[in-house]
């Protein structure tokens, strides 16, 4: 089983509506790079500071598809990025990656990520963002989580707020040729623990999982 090779794979974490996981099969990449070109924002409005959605479709759907693939074929256990698919009802409706450099030094994480517009204002995008910050904080020992969101995209300010983070700072970045503020977001394992709202269950990360995150000997 390719769990056997790269263990990143056995990794569940179920939330009362989600399971966040690495999809098993080709089908399920084509599936939610179908929810991409579907829509995942409103067009006038670009919340991503790579403006991937901003193609044609079959550009949005191979982009999707490739990015996975880059993710987990860069792997690099100072540097990685688990691209989870959020599944509801057994369908992807999303993507909640969770990114880690030098974590054994920096006990800090970020996370970004994307919903398709019909499964929006559900409290789905809080529901996974909570999954992978139990992970990082009661299944990897993390101190810090960090995200960002531009000014304009409500929705995630208000899941970063809801959660515990405080604001961390802006950013200036240039997409698409204009200059936008990026508000910076921090959560601290204390502001964590005040706000867990959501009961988030971890399945699969054992010895093998830790050592691809370059935490075997650490933990």
């Amino acid at each position: 089983m390719l769990a056997d090779h790269l263990p990143i794979y056995r990794i569940r974490l179920r939330t009362e509506r989600l399971e966040l996981r690495l999809p098993q099969t080709f089908d399920e990449i084509a599936e939610l790079a179908d929810v991409a070109v579907a829509g995942v924002h409103d067009p006038g409005f670009m919340p991503f500071g790579i403006p991937w959605t901003a193609a044609e479709p079959k550009a949005v759907a191979r982009g999707v598809a490739l990015w996975y693939h880059r993710a987990i074929g860069r792997w690099d256990d100072q540097a990685w990025t688990i691209p989870f698919y959020v599944f509801k009802d057994g369908q992807p409706i999303g993507v909640q990656d969770i990114k880690g450099t030098e974590f054994t030094a920096t006990r800090e994480v970020s996370t970004g990520s994307w919903i398709g517009r019909s499964h929006q204002g559900k409290g789905l995008g809080k529901e996974m963002r909570a999954a992978v910050l139990h992970f990082a904080f009661s299944g990897i020992d993390a101190d810090y989580a960090t995200s960002g969101s531009y000014d304009g995209n409500a929705a995630s300010a208000g899941v970063s707020r809801s959660l515990g983070y405080r604001e961390d700072g802006i950013k200036l970045p240039v997409v698409q040729g204009v200059r936008r503020t990026e508000q910076r977001w921090r959560l601290s394992r204390a502001d964590w623990e005040a706000n867990r709202k959501h009961e988030v269950a971890i399945d699969g990360l054992d010895d093998d999982v830790l050592d691809m995150l370059g935490l075997k000997e650490a933990k």
